[in-house]
This record gives C-alpha cells, structure tokens and sequence, in this order.
C-alpha cells in the first residue's frame, strides 16, 4: 500500500480513537510513531527532537502560559462580580438589560483575560439566578451566559488565536488586529438579538423595576461605575493597546497582562499566597495540558508529511477539481462538524496543519483564514453535545435549568456565528480593514 494513503488512514485513525476518549496529546503522538516505525525509515525520527526543541523555544507560545495566568488571576480577584453587578444596573432599565449586560461583560473579559471557562463559570454563578428570579426565559439568559462566554476565543487576547497564528506562521499582533472587527460585530449582533427577543416577548425579558435602579443610584453613582469600569479598562488598554500600537509583541503584552491581573488583585485585597499558588498550579495545568498536545501534533504533522500525506491531499484536490470556495466550504464544515465532538485545540493541532498547504496552493489570504477558522472554533464550545461552555453552564446552574433549556437556548447565538461566518467570507476586507484600524506597528 502506498505511504500517502497510508497517511491519510493514520488521519482517520487519530480521529476514531479521540471520538472513543483516548488522551489526545498520547493518540496524536502514539499512534503516528507506531505508523512511523511500521512503514517509514527510522532515519526520519531524527529530525523530530529538533523539532520539539523549535516548538518548545517557539518566543510566541510563551504568551500561552502568560495569556492562562492572567485569566485565572483576574477570575480570583472578584473583577467580574463587580463588572456583572454594575453593568446589571446600568442596562437594567431596558428590557433584556440583564441579558445585554452579560453580553458586554463577556466581551469585556474576553478584551482582558479570553479564558472560556472562568468567564462561563463566573457569569453562570453570579448572573443566571438573577435572571432567573427577574422572570428571564431559562432558554435566553443561558444562551446569553454560554454564547457571551466564548467570545474570548475570536476577540483579542485570544490563546485560540495565539495557538492559529503560531500553527499557520501569521504574525500573531495582525491575526489580533484582524480579529477585532468581526468579534464586535459578533457582540453587536447578540445584543441586536435580545433587543428583538425582549420586544417580542417583555414578558421572558423584563426591566429591573424602577424602585431597585434608585437604589443603586443612591450615594456616588458615578464612582461605581468608574470602580468598576477603570480597572478592566487600563488592563485591556495596557494589553491590546500595546500590541496595537507596535510598542510590544504580543508575548511582551501577554507578560504586561499577567503582571496587571496580580495588581489588579492586590487592589481588591485578593492577591496572597495562597491565590498565587493556586493561580500557578492551574496554569501550569492548563499550560501543559496545550504543550504536550502540540508536541504530539508535532509527531503527528511530521509523520504526516514524511509519508507524503499532505501532497497526496494537494493532488487530490487538485484532481477533484475543486474550487478554492468549495475546499473552503468543506474543511469549515468539517471543523464545525468537529466541533461536536472534539475540542478545538484538537481541532488546531490536527486539522489545520494539513489543509494549510492546500490553502497556500489555492494562494488565501492565511490572514483572513485565521480569523475565519477562530470563528469557526468558537462554535465548538456551543454546539451539542460536547460543548464546554455547556458543561461549564450546567455546573453551576440551578436545578430546574434542564440540558434542553441550555440547547435551545444556544441555538440562535450558534446561527448568528454561522451568519457572521458567512458574512466574513463574503467580505474578506472585514479582516483587511481591521488590521488596517488596529495595527500601526506595521
């Protein structure tokens, strides 16, 4: 048999056994240096400690780790409570003011911290009983929780993106710059949503009564806001900005970042021993949980390419006549369907090296398919019945809160990604004028 279709068998293989639960980084590594050996030379294994050695000296993946770090010392400082607890007020007004000002703490969030998780958890803790006893539709206020939780995998900081533009060798600051129009435009389109949703149906989307917002406005209201606004404000201003602006690398910015979380949590009295211990253990977790995976990627990809996989898959495309659109349209709807099932670092390590060089034979913008394939991803986290922010949701929802409340209600949020999708593609200058606006270091 020959070694290219070999290679594309090893591809299938590394799939099932996910989809069966075997650990990733172990499949992905495992399963390549067994196809390896059985139909390769051994001589070709001697390029892959080098290989390891460029992946683990690789200057833009250090912004991983820093990226973790600040995401999980900025959850320990109690900055989203007070974020959730202000915003709640100053929307609350309107109808569907609690859901917007969900929308807008995530996207906040997503601006200082991109971990999916610890914002999840966070807003699914503090807001959903609130929306809950305000008389909110379950299906809105945890579609709203779950779909605003994501959306630090397409708005910069972003360790999906960080991990994109390493694997497709894209300058990560333009990949962020790149990024930023879509994800606003995304947050707009959530909040156009329940705009409609609480005209439609006030009654599953009420407004804070009169009586509460008075309250909340007794004393100095403006310094509430400012307490609680400022402090987000300067870290996304000190990360992002300084990316923006050329004055600092993305790695750089990420180590601004991660410094400014523990600030920030020592100003809120929440910064001792203790926390950072803990905030450095689950980075280190978290951390080496991506790094093993990449270096099985890296077994993988290597294995991949030796046996001649990927200009198998070249030829066959080229062969099958496909447009560029059409190879377009099947590897996202692969990735969508993906997302079903595996997690979206998987889907990067595995996916995406392979049918990146059939991109740059079709000559697309890797650009623009970065933040395509991001929002793309950030699906994964949605779509049943493997989607994280799911699990994240349902862990701390009460217990009337049924998994068909949380599939229903994601389910508009999942069609508006797929429309933004859509539109993104349509118009690629989206990307272009983003990077144009949000990257003066070129």
């Amino acid at each position: 048999m020959e070694t290219e279709l070999i290679a594309l068998i090893l591809f299938a293989s590394v799939f099932i056994l996910i989809l069966y639960g075997y650990p990733v980084a172990f499949t992905l590594g495992g399963l390549s240096v067994i196809y390896g050996l059985c139909f390769l030379d051994t001589s070709s294994f001697e390029a892959l400690p080098s290989r390891f050695m460029g992946v683990l000296t690789n200057y833009n993946l250090i912004a991983v780790p820093l990226f973790i770090f600040m995401g999980i010392m900025l959850e320990r400082s109690g900055l989203a409570e007070r974020l959730l607890e202000t915003m709640a007020m100053l929307f609350g007004k309107v109808r569907g003011g609690l859901a917007i000002s969900v929308v807008i703490v995530g996207a906040l969030l997503a601006a200082s911290t991109g971990i999916v998780g610890a914002t999840v958890v966070t807003m699914g803790f503090i807001s959903l009983p609130t929306m809950l006893k305000r008389g909110y539709s379950p299906e809105l206020a945890t579609g709203s929780i779950a779909a605003s939780g994501t959306l630090g995998q397409i708005i910069p900081p972003s360790v999906a993106l960080v991990l994109l533009g390493s694997i497709m060798n894209i300058n990560i600051g333009d990949l962020f710059a790149g990024a930023v129009i879509p994800g606003l435009v995304l947050v707009l389109a959530y909040i156009v949503y329940i705009l409609i949703f609480a005209q439609l149906k006030p009654d599953k989307a009420p407004a804070i009564p009169e009586e509460e917002f008075k309250k909340f406005r007794e004393g100095n209201f403006l310094l509430k806001v400012l307490n609680a606004l400022v402090m987000p404000l300067l870290l996304i201003l000190a990360v992002l900005g300084s990316i923006f602006l050329g004055w600092a690398t993305p790695t750089e910015a990420a180590a601004v970042g991660a410094m400014g979380a523990a600030i920030l949590a020592a100003f809120r009295n929440k910064f001792n021993r203790r926390i950072l211990e803990e905030v450095c253990q689950e980075t280190t977790k978290l951390t080496c949980m991506v790094f093993v995976i990449l270096l099985g990627a890296t077994t993988f990809s290597m294995v991949f390419r030796e046996m001649g996989g990927d200009r198998y898959l070249v030829e066959l495309i080229e062969t099958s006549n496909l447009s560029p659109a059409m190879f377009l349209f099947l590897v996202m709807a692969v990735m969508f369907v993906a997302g079903f099932f595996i997690d979206f670092i998987e889907i990067i390590f595995i996916i995406v090296p392979v049918v990146v060089p059939i991109f740059i034979k079709y000559e697309v913008d890797l650009l623009w398919l970065g933040v395509l394939i991001g929002l793309n991803l950030q699906t994964s986290f949605l779509t049943p019945p493997f989607g994280f922010s799911l699990f994240y949701l349902k862990g701390v929802a009460p217990p009337n809160i049924t998994t068909g409340h949380l599939y229903r209600g994601i389910m508009p949020f999942v069609a508006m990604q797929l429309v933004l999708m859509a539109l993104v593609i349509a118009f690629p200058e989206l990307v272009q004028l983003s990077k144009l606006l949000f990257s003066t270091a070129n």
